[in-house]
Parts: C-alpha cells; sequence; structure tokens
C-alpha cells in the first residue's frame, strides 16, 4: 500500500507542479493530495514538498492551519467555473454530464468557500 501511495504522490506532484506554468490546472489541490500520499508513504518526500521554494508556499498556511488567502480562494473558484463551465456549455453534449460537471463545480467550490480563510 506504501508503494502505490508513493507513486500517486509522485503523480500529483507532477500535475501539481505543472500546474504552476499552466492556468488550467489547479496547483494546490494537486500538491495537498501529493502532501496526504507522502504522509502515508515517505517523510522525506512529505518535507521535500513542504519546504521546497517553489511548491512549499502553495500549500503551507492550508497544512499549519492558517487558511487559504481570500485571493487564492476566489481564483480557485473563478478557474474551476471558467474551465468546467468551457467543457459543459462548448465540449459536451449529454445533458446528463453537463449536470455533473455543474454539480461538481458546485460541490468543489463550496468546499473550497468554506475552509478557513487566512487572515491578512
Amino acid at each position: 500500500m506504501r508503494v502505490l501511495f508513493l507513486i500517486f504522490g509522485f503523480i500529483t506532484l507532477v500535475i501539481g507542479a505543472i500546474g504552476i506554468f499552466m492556468p488550467v490546472l489547479p496547483t494546490t489541490p494537486f500538491l495537498l493530495l501529493s502532501l496526504a500520499c507522502f504522509i502515508k508513504s515517505s517523510k522525506k518526500m512529505y518535507n521535500f514538498v513542504l519546504n521546497n521554494k517553489y511548491l512549499g508556499p502553495y500549500v503551507k498556511d492550508y497544512v499549519s492551519g492558517k487558511g487559504i488567502p481570500l485571493i487564492m480562494k476566489k481564483r480557485a473558484i473563478a478557474l474551476v467555473w471558467i474551465t468546467i463551465s468551457f467543457s459543459a456549455l462548448i465540449v459536451i453534449d449529454k445533458i446528463q454530464l453537463k449536470i455533473l460537471l455543474f454539480t461538481i463545480a458546485v460541490l468543489v467550490s463550496t468546499y473550497i468557500w468554506t475552509r478557513k480563510t487566512k487572515e491578512a
């Protein structure tokens, strides 16, 4: 099981790192997922992500319990709605899939918005 967590941690770490350069990929959720996998598989990789000068700032405040900066919440929610709306309104034809996508957008937005907000 440890090996599976390690592999999935590396996969989500790579996706999160790519998200730094590609605005359509959300960086923070993938980095948090990689941290969750690494905490169960490799303390060394967990510390690497958390203390990395490029990756750490995306997740340190959340992991330390300080919360998510308000501007980051707004950006993340906007990105969710832009990408899902594009997919649902332009790419997807089936109404069931459109409903599913918008339901996911509502749930993800609600989750992000209800997380603790970091004090300025």
